[in-house]
This record gives structure tokens, C-alpha cells and sequence, in this order.
């Protein structure tokens, strides 16, 4: 009777662990694979950023743009600073940027080309750690001028905001994720690329804001997160086959 009811608990088991095992090994499958794609985005980012800027495509273009081909290519163009009210965008730090470390805000102002249409420009980095309104208005009103200004920087597309993405706070023009195309409809800035610019250079006279060269330096933890669900895996398998000897009976083999 004991050893009858002794096998169904050991078959559960059985395949209670299995479904584990299955479970670890594919999410260290799964780590290894998004190390090789990392590797090979830390590739194509980093050959992107060293290449000589090119003429921004022209509006035609702008449609087929494709932010697995195109983002962070250097472009170079003219334009002028609209103007119209800016946005922050709050930054607790930049995968990109070793420069802009800590929090602070990126000044996103709108820019008209010669032939009318407006690009978004991320000028820079603000240190404004309280993301006080009155600290970016003295770092943008510089800027504003109405005179034309040769442009270099990179292509960037719009971000998608996540679960935990504060709301934007429109009395501060205070943004949260850089999605450029809901901060032009908000602050009405009319028809804009579908892409904006990370400025490179110029820089302002007194730094602020502070834009400058881009510099891949992307987390990649993802082999020892593979080493750590492959260990799991054999840490239950090694349970298992201890928690079935001792359920032997003693005088078994």
C-alpha cells in the first residue's frame, strides 16, 4: 500500500522537476541568445558612431527610415531653433552618454530646416536634478537666436513608454521618456520628423546645454544570467535525485 502510493508521489515529482529543469534551461537559452544580440547591436551602434556625418535625408526619405538601420547615424544639416516653448526630458542617467551619468534633464527644442519642415533637437544635457522649470529656461533662451545654426548629431527615434513611466507634467514641460512626436503634439509644434536629433555639436559658449559625441557603453550581463538559470537547473535536478535516494527503503540496493 505505502509503495503504491509511494509512485505517484515520485512521478509528480518527477515531472515537477523536469517542467523546472525545462523551465531554467530555456531562460539560459534564451540569456545567450540576447548576449549575441547585444553583440552584435554594441557592433553596428559602434561602427554607426564612428562614421563621418552624412547630409540628413531629405523629407522624401523620411518615411523609409528604420531605426534598426538608421539609429545613430551622424548627420550633419542647418537649421534654425523655432521659437517655441521647450520640453525636459528627465534622465536618471544615459546608456550613451559617459558625461551624463546622473539625473538631470535633455532640452528638447524644435528646429525648422530651410525648406520648412520641423526636426526636434535634443540639445543637451541640463544638471537639474529637481527638474526646476526656471534652470532650463536659462539654459535654452541662448539658444534661441533666429539666426541659422549648422547641426551635427544622431538619428534617435521615438521611445515607448513603460508600465512604471510617470505621466508628463505640462505645467513644467517635464517629459519622462524622449518620445519626441508626443511632445510636439502637446506643445503644439505642428508636423515633425518622425525622428529627432541627439546633438553632437555645437556646443553653447557656456556648456549648458551640454551635447556631445555618443559612446556605446551597454550593460551586458546576459552570460552570467545564463550561468545562474543553467546552475538552477542542475541544483534541482541535483535535489531531485537526492530527495528520491532518500525515500528508499532500507534494505533496497
Amino acid at each position: 500500500m505505502n509503495e503504491t502510493a509511494r509512485k505517484p508521489r515520485v512521478a509528480g515529482f518527477a515531472l515537477f522537476t523536469l517542467f523546472l529543469t525545462a523551465v531554467f534551461i530555456s531562460l539560459g537559452v534564451w540569456q545567450l541568445q540576447r548576449r549575441t544580440a547585444k553583440h552584435a547591436l554594441i557592433a553596428a551602434l559602434t561602427e554607426r558612431l564612428a562614421e563621418a556625418p552624412i547630409a540628413l535625408p531629405p523629407p522624401a526619405q523620411w518615411t523609409a527610415l528604420d531605426p534598426a538601420r538608421d539609429e545613430f547615424r551622424r548627420v550633419s544639416f542647418t537649421a534654425t531653433y523655432a521659437p517655441l516653448p521647450d520640453a525636459m526630458v528627465y534622465s536618471s542617467g544615459s546608456a550613451v552618454r559617459k558625461d551624463a551619468s546622473g539625473p538631470g534633464t535633455w532640452a528638447f527644442l524644435p528646429a525648422r530646416l530651410p525648406s520648412g519642415e520641423t526636426i526636434v533637437i535634443d540639445a543637451g544635457f541640463v544638471e537639474n536634478t529637481m527638474q526646476d522649470r526656471s534652470i532650463e529656461d536659462r539654459a535654452v533662451k541662448k539658444l534661441v537666436t533666429g539666426a541659422p545654426v549648422m547641426f551635427t548629431g544622431y538619428l534617435r527615434f521615438p521611445e515607448a513608454p513603460g508600465w512604471l513611466t510617470p505621466a508628463e507634467n505640462r505645467d513644467k514641460r517635464l517629459w519622462f521618456v524622449r518620445d519626441h512626436l508626443a511632445i510636439a503634439s502637446a506643445l503644439h509644434w505642428g508636423a515633425v520628423a518622425p525622428f529627432y536629433i541627439d546633438l553632437e555639436q555645437p556646443a553653447p559658449e557656456n556648456g549648458i546645454p551640454r551635447p556631445g559625441p555618443l559612446d556605446v557603453h551597454l550593460k551586458d550581463d546576459h552570460l552570467q544570467y545564463a550561468i545562474t538559470w543553467f546552475a538552477l537547473a542542475g541544483a534541482v535536478l541535483i535535489a531531485f535525485g537526492v530527495w528520491t535516494r532518500g525515500r528508499r527503503p532500507a534494505n533496497s540496493p
